[in-house]
């Protein structure tokens, strides 16, 4: 498999590193010294195309820790960040409904504020210029051109290089990409949340990259998840309640003796199947674990026989995962 693939003009490697589970709060307590050892395990595996968030942590903790990661290591890296949720001073909260268990998320995505955004990111960052931006989520009360109209300055202005679009519609992709051209569209895709064809129709026809965001099911899919310690933000998820999780695991056991015919891991095996899937994928798994990392990271150089993918959609095709995802019925 290629070792580079395109996000619009953008080149990163085949597999990225989402940080957001290195922050306090997300899937359990963390201290830095191990979120900074985590990233440089997956810069050193290749992993270099680097996802965050201005809204990961509290006071833009996980943008600081990347920045901290990265420091030396700038000509190496390729950073993504968002925006959107962490508001600022004096905004107004527009919720969008979603469907965890808090219901909503407050967003603000006017453009008086984007490039106060912006330049907060590179500050925590310690960064002149972001690689990839993205407009986390769309805001319900401003038109999404509106939104890429104030994006699509910081580029002319030299502090980003390239605008994303997360958790977009079909037609909000196609109506931003018509103001400025969007490299990649970020959604939750994986073999527990299949893409919206339709947006994924959009984003091969606009010349579009796709960046798969929880591409193993928030760890689901590694298959080694019974319980969820007190702490972890996947309690707001349905499909993480006691029963709802028992049954997902039942459904999905079948993956376990495929990626054993195979001789991968269940990881491996969901990360190298959304690869097969369109050659401007690129997903962004995240870990806390050096061995991990690596394992993932390693996926990219596996290839799937066309009879074994026909063999995991036959598996697919049967399981129904029980409950909502983030975006399952969210708008």
């Amino acid at each position: 498999m290629t070792t580079i693939r395109t996000l619009g003009g953008l080149q990163v490697p085949p597999i990225g590193f989402g940080a957001m589970v290195l922050s306090p709060g997300m899937y359990g307590e963390i201290d830095d010294e191990r979120g900074v050892a985590a990233i440089h395990a997956a810069i050193g595996a290749g992993g270099t195309f680097i996802d965050t968030s201005d809204a990961y942590g509290d006071d833009g903790h996980n943008e600081r820790l990347v920045g901290r990661a990265i420091r030396g290591r700038r000509e190496k890296i390729t950073v993504a960040t968002k925006f959107g949720l962490a508001l600022a001073d004096g905004a107004q909260a527009h919720p969008l409904k979603v469907g965890f268990a808090f219901e909503e998320l407050l967003v603000n995505a006017e453009p008086r504020y984007i490039r106060a955004y912006a330049e907060n990111s590179l500050r925590n960052l310690g960064i002149d210029a972001i690689d990839l931006y993205y407009l986390h989520f769309p805001d319900p009360q401003v038109p999404i051109e509106d939104s890429v109209g104030a994006m699509g300055q910081l580029v002319a202005d030299g502090k980003v290089r390239h605008l994303g679009a997360s958790n977009v519609t079909p037609d909000e992709l196609r109506r931003a990409h018509a103001v400025h051209p969007i490299a990649a569209v970020q959604t939750e895709w994986s073999m527990w949340r299949p893409v919206d064809p339709e947006l994924l129709e959009a984003a091969r026809e606009l010349g579009i990259g796709v960046v798969p965001w929880s591409p193993l099911g928030a760890g689901f899919l590694t298959g080694t998840v019974q319980n969820l310690g007190e702490d972890d933000f996947r309690n707001n998820a349905p499909r993480f309640d006691s029963d709802s999780l028992t049954a997902n695991n039942a459904s999905y056991a079948a993956l376990q003796s495929l990626a054993a015919d195979l001789g991968i891991t269940r990881s491996q095996l969901a990360l190298a199947w959304l690869l097969h899937q369109d050659p401007a994928v690129v997903p962004i798994p995240g870990s806390r674990t050096p061995a991990h990392i690596s394992e993932n990271l390693a996926a990219a150089d596996i290839t799937l026989h066309p009879d074994t993918l026909t063999r995991i959609d036959a598996v697919l095709a049967r399981v129904k995962p029980v409950g909502a995802t983030l975006l399952q019925d969210a708008r």
